[in-house]
């Protein structure tokens, strides 16, 4: 059996995908993007639902995916979404991701019919056999489709094992059926938290292993990870409130498109906010200044100095290709801000990073 490269763990966020005027993609804002990931801390990335899967032709899809394994898979883990409405378009999807570098495939059933128990099983078998990399069972009910059985799940890792299938639950109730998942497994299963983040803090808690936010929100969840792991509660609540205020906002896919485009624009890495029609979403102002607020509360919890600790007063930025300059991260010295501009320089990117007061 091939392993993984890189461990799946922690945050692995699932990139937008950048679009030209004309709707073709945008593969340099893609490479700025996976790249600004990196940098705020993801453990890898992930496309998927969020990166319009289900908006793209095959050549498209199989195009997208090997320009993220080939912007990412140097610095981490490349999760690669193989879904699709019949069993050998799905196992054409992940021997193509498992042969351009991928560590791991992630599966939503097909959406389009209603399936079976033992339907549900064969689709999957037929893709973990077809490769010899890890398999992620996502239930998308939060999207699209049913609820899966969580028996079925079961079945799949009784008959694989846990390095061989994974897990991202989105079915409701999220905190009971990931519970239920983890107790149907004896604890055995690799969860991921599918909701964006605003159920990490109580399914952190129920034992996932990793969170697959959008992009957007990178500089919020890389450090609300960071406080769940070192047990500092106070940080992660206050973060988690409006992380979970801005995600509450985005009820449908289009949704979470539409708000993950405006901030990544908002934030220098996207040009445009771009998103494949017919949409069922656009943001109208009221909403986007609810956003723009929340967001801001986010960022300041989320760089906020922890009791005794001198408050932050220089920030490290970075001057991308195309002359936008964004703030990657604080710093309480000048020194250890010099020390975070020479790391991130010598991961040898082409953008150019330097320091200011604050």
């Amino acid at each position: 059996m091939t392993s993984s490269k890189h461990e799946l763990h922690g945050v692995l966020p699932v990139f937008q995908t950048p679009w030209l005027e004309n709707e073709t993609l945008d593969l340099e804002t893609l490479e700025r993007e996976i790249s600004w990931l990196y940098d705020c801390g993801a453990h890898g990335i992930v496309m998927a639902m969020v990166s319009e899967t289900l908006r793209l032709d095959s050549e498209e899809r199989e195009q997208l995916a090997a320009a993220a394994c080939r912007f990412g898979k140097d610095r981490g883990a490349v999760i690669i979404s193989v879904g699709a409405e019949s069993s050998k378009v799905a196992e054409r999807y992940a021997k193509h991701a498992e042969s351009v570098g991928a560590d791991a495939v992630m599966a939503i059933p097909p959406v389009s019919i209603g399936i079976g128990e033992s339907e549900l099983l064969a689709y999957y078998t037929r893709i973990i056999h077809a490769i010899q990399i890890p398999v992620i069972v996502q239930d998308a009910s939060g999207y699209v489709g049913k609820p899966m059985p969580i028996a079925m799940q079961a079945k799949l890792l009784a008959e694989f094992g846990p390095d061989r299938v994974q897990y991202k639950p989105e079915a409701s109730p999220i905190g009971p059926k990931l519970s239920e998942l983890r107790d149907a497994t004896q604890g055995r299963a690799r969860v991921f938290e599918g909701t964006g983040g605003i159920a990490l803090v109580d399914s952190f808690k129920r034992g996932v292993v990793g969170t697959m936010p959008g992009a957007d929100l990178i500089r919020g969840l890389v450090p609300l990870w960071n406080a769940l792991k070192s047990g500092d509660t106070e940080k992660a609540d206050r973060i988690h409130g409006p992380l979970s205020a801005l995600i509450s906002m985005q009820t449908s896919l289009d949704g979470f498109l539409a708000v993950e485009k405006h901030l990544l624009v908002r934030q220098g890495i996207f040009k445009n906010t771009l998103v494949r029609g017919p949409v069922g979403f656009k943001l109208d102002d009221e909403t986007k200044c609810e956003v723009e607020r929340q967001f801001d509360r986010m960022l300041a919890a989320a760089e906020s100095a922890p009791a005794g600790k001198p408050a932050a007063t220089w920030q490290v930025c970075r001057t991308d290709d195309n002359g936008n300059d964004f703030v990657m991260c604080d710093a309480t010295t000048e020194t250890e801000a010099r020390q975070l501009v020479d790391e991130f320089t010598h991961r040898g990117h082409k953008q150019h990073y330097w320091l200011r007061q604050k």
